[in-house]
């Protein structure tokens, strides 16, 4: 999804709109060209979100089609672990020296984060170049930020030589700018759950046939478990597209198996360790990301393969532990520092799960959300499983929620930060710090990403 440009630094005294001085933590991070581009084409379109693909199926024409030279690509959508499932599909390909290209969204703390080429984050000149490119192909129209940037990712893509591009949709799936690719290898659906309803809808059936909207016909649509409505949407999605679709439950299946799990479908049983990623929802995104891969069934794709994916895989703000750095220093000996961006109904429910099974040492949630969210249905299963929970302002954000309205969420059990660092201190002040804990600072990607930048450990 698109994103704003976060590239101020922290510093003594900023004006209005700049990153909240609160932290009081240094970054060094300052923008490079490639970011002062993608700010000057924010005044292409006026609108940060408009679903739409007649804009970048413009642009695109004026590039050569690069969209129609790619290599083959795995198309995913979701609105928990679709990113997680990203991450696990570009890891068991690499695990069989694949070269991946992956475009993802949005990026913590620098925008080369979005663009991988051939497994490796775009570098600065060639990303600034391409950004020109695509800025002179559109010739000034109208277009977002999300479409011309996806544009130039595409035309990096058709230029530089991979075995896989893994695509993750940026919202919703039917009118998203990544869903122009003509013919996918295969597409798949994680979890769907309550989010950015001002775009698309207000019911679970409706969001679920958005992002459903992936379908193609005779290309394999690959799903894990979903509640009932979004189940029937995506059913019906899948047969009006002319896609097979394959689910989890019936199609295919993971679950515990020894010391590691057992995954299973028409092919075959595989022996699999436990995912590198924490928390048992990887499991689930997981399977998808191989159930998907063998939907496409490429030769290199066998067990051994498949395992190396599964410990390897790595994807930042995603229940990430901070273990140095100047915020991780702040904790005494034995507490763990915890980031996770997830900010909706089915994030929720998912923390609680890893809370309950950090049941050996308290807990504590610093929290920051934006305005667009339903916080109250994100804080209220992490409530009762939480020692404390502080509510914290998201720095230079003026669509982030104020503390107060956290703590109205909350149902005044939070308590005012007002910022991470100011929680922390008081946090610290009143726990025994002989007595080990967590602490997870959560509800928001923005959040997760000015924080992996002030704490000096920005993705990789």
């Amino acid at each position: 999804m698109p994103g704003p440009t976060r590239s101020s630094p922290v510093a003594p005294s900023m004006a209005p709109g700049q990153l909240d001085p609160s932290l009081r933590l240094p970054t060094g991070i300052e923008p490079g060209r490639a970011e002062r581009i993608v700010d000057r084409l924010h005044a292409l379109h006026p609108k940060l979100m408009d679903l739409s693909t007649g804009r970048i199926e413009r642009c695109l024409a004026a590039l050569g089609h690069p969209e129609r030279h790619l290599p083959p690509v795995l198309h995913v959508a979701g609105t928990n672990g679709k990113g997680s499932t990203c991450a696990f599909a570009r890891a068991i390909a690499e695990a069989a020296g694949k070269r991946v290209h992956a475009y993802t969204s949005p990026h913590l703390v620098r925008f080369h984060e979005r663009i991988r080429l051939a497994g490796t984050l775009v570098e600065e000149e060639v990303l600034a170049a391409a950004l020109e490119e695509a800025e002179q192909a559109n010739a000034g129209e109208g277009i977002s930020v999300f479409e011309i940037t996806t544009a130039t990712a595409f035309l990096l893509f058709a230029r530089v030589p991979a075995d896989l591009l893994v695509l993750e949709v940026g919202l919703g799936g039917r009118f998203d700018a990544t869903n122009v690719v003509p013919r996918p290898a295969a597409c798949a659906v994680a979890s769907v759950s309550m989010d950015h309803m001002e775009f698309l809808g207000n019911s679970l059936a409706g969001i679920a046939a958005e992002k459903a909207g992936i379908a193609r016909p005779g290309v394999p649509l690959v799903t894990g478990f979903q509640a009932p409505e979004a189940m029937a949407a995506i059913e019906r999605v899948a047969a009006e597209a002319g896609a097979p679709l394959l689910r989890r439950g019936r199609d295919w299946e993971i679950g515990p198996g020894g010391e590691g799990l057992l995954y299973r479908d028409a092919a075959g049983v595989l022996r699999l360790p436990r995912p590198g990623l924490p928390g048992p929802h990887q499991i689930d995104n997981a399977g998808l990301a191989l159930a998907a891969l063998r939907a496409w069934n490429p030769d290199w794709l066998d067990e051994a393969t498949a395992a190396g994916g599964f410990r390897e895989a790595r994807w930042p703000a995603r229940l990430q532990r901070l273990d140095s750095g100047p915020l991780a220093a702040m904790l005494p000996p034995g507490w763990e520092l915890w980031l996770d961006g997830g900010h909706n109904a089915g994030a929720g429910e998912v923390l609680a799960e890893h809370l309950r099974a950090w049941g050996d040492r308290p807990a504590h949630l610093l929290v920051g959300i934006k305005k667009s969210k339903a916080a109250d249905d994100f804080l209220r299963p992490l409530l009762p499983r939480a020692s404390s929970v502080w509510a914290v302002a998201e720095p230079g954000q003026h669509l982030a929620m104020t503390p107060e309205e956290i703590v109205a969420a909350s149902g005044g059990m939070a308590r005012i930060g007002p910022h991470v660092a100011d929680a922390l201190e008081a946090l610290l002040r009143e726990a025994d710090p002989g007595r080990p804990a967590r602490v997870l600072i959560c509800g928001s990607l923005y959040l997760a990403g000015e924080i992996l930048k002030a704490n000096g450990t920005p993705p990789a």
